[in-house]
């Protein structure tokens, strides 16, 4: 039945039944979409084309019966409960495709490499630097820093996502699907510097690998994993040293360039590590407000290329799929949601 996916596409969308009457032209009534998501009627064929024009989908990808269904939603911020719902259906649509673009690929990647140890219990805020440790350890990646996190992600299996969000800087879950194993996915804000979306990928990676006991505030536990996660505590120790009375912001510009995160997030490191007390830390963060890096991060120096950590990984499967001829480029352009010359001047830049 259309109702499911016809709902979910308008929330996808952020209409109101009003709105996407209006959008059809009101050639049908918010009354009778009402009606159509409820499975109490079907639309027929130019009721049909009119709302898969208006919500710019097929007419095939509302008649489908495919079932995704996220459990376990993370949001890192929260926003407005309207909000998050066109987060949450914006983002199994996009879902949607990658994953049937990995089926008709023959790909098995919707398993993703979950660390061995995992859940690691985390009773207090250090286990989570254990469980940073850890995830390291299983996955193989020493004490180097993580050069392009959301590409290790999704080596992993982790589908990543980039959207364009307002109010929250990311969100991770499980997707269910009918018969299949749950797929993990972790969506980031497009339109964040690339220093922010590293923490917000290892932050959400946190929730992914631990279990927090009651009492544990989970968000202060994933932020001290991601921490860690980017910035071992070995490493730092061996750069910075044990203990220090002060660090000088040159300093601190250096190890960004080393970690890849914001000078920001490695005062906080080295607070966490006891490496700088409480009023060395006070004193560099006035220094932040000073220069207006608090209100504007982006603004500090030696800032990553914005498109650093934004996930590549469906666009080389749809480029590949397109070029195997199990894709047309009319479907391609649709995944990929550009128009056919976008999508010719991509392929000729990627020849």
């Amino acid at each position: 039945m259309i109702g499911k996916r016809l709902k979910l596409a308008r929330a996808s969308a952020g209409f109101s039944l009003r709105d996407l009457a209006d959008k059809t032209g009101n050639a049908v009534s918010a009354q009778a979409i009402g009606k159509y998501e409820r499975n109490e009627d079907m639309p027929g064929s130019r009721i049909l084309m009119a709302l898969a024009t208006a919500l710019q989908v097929s007419e095939a990808h509302l008649l489908s019966d495919e079932e995704l269904e996220l459990e376990g939603v993370d949001f890192r911020k929260k926003t407005s409960a309207r909000e998050e719902a066109t987060i949450e259906a914006r983002t199994l649509q996009l879902l949607e495709r990658y994953l049937a673009l990995e089926d008709l690929l023959n790909l098995r990647s919707a398993d993703w490499e979950q660390p061995r140890s995992a859940p690691y219990p985390v009773q207090d805020l250090r286990d989570a630097e254990d469980a940073a440790r850890s995830v390291r350890e299983d996955w193989g990646l020493g004490h180097d820093p993580v050069p392009k996190l959301a590409e290790l992600l999704e080596e992993r299996g982790i589908k990543v996502l980039s959207m364009d969000l307002e109010d929250i800087d990311g969100l991770a879950a499980k997707v269910k699907r009918k018969g299949r194993d749950a797929a993990r996915v972790v969506v980031v804000c497009s339109g964040a510097w690339s220093e922010r979306k590293r923490f917000t990928l290892a932050h959400e990676l946190g929730h992914m690998v631990m279990g927090p006991v009651s009492g544990v505030d989970e968000e202060l536990a994933a932020h001290r994993f991601a921490g860690a996660f980017l910035m071992p505590a070995d490493v730092v120790r061996a750069e910075v040293g044990a203990q220090r009375s002060s660090i000088s912001v040159g300093e601190l510009v250096a190890l960004k360039r080393r970690f890849g995160v914001s000078v920001q997030a490695i005062a906080f490191r080295c607070r966490d590590l006891g490496i700088i007390d409480k009023k060395a830390f006070s004193a560099l963060f006035k220094v932040f407000a000073q220069r207006g890096w608090r209100k504007h991060p982006f603004a500090e120096p030696a800032c990553i290329a914005p498109d650093y950590e934004e996930p590549k990984r469906f666009e080389r499967l749809c480029y590949r799929a397109l070029a195997e001829g199990v894709i047309g480029e009319s479907r391609a352009a649709e995944m990929l949601n550009i128009s056919l010359r976008e999508l010719d001047r991509r392929l000729e830049e990627e020849v």
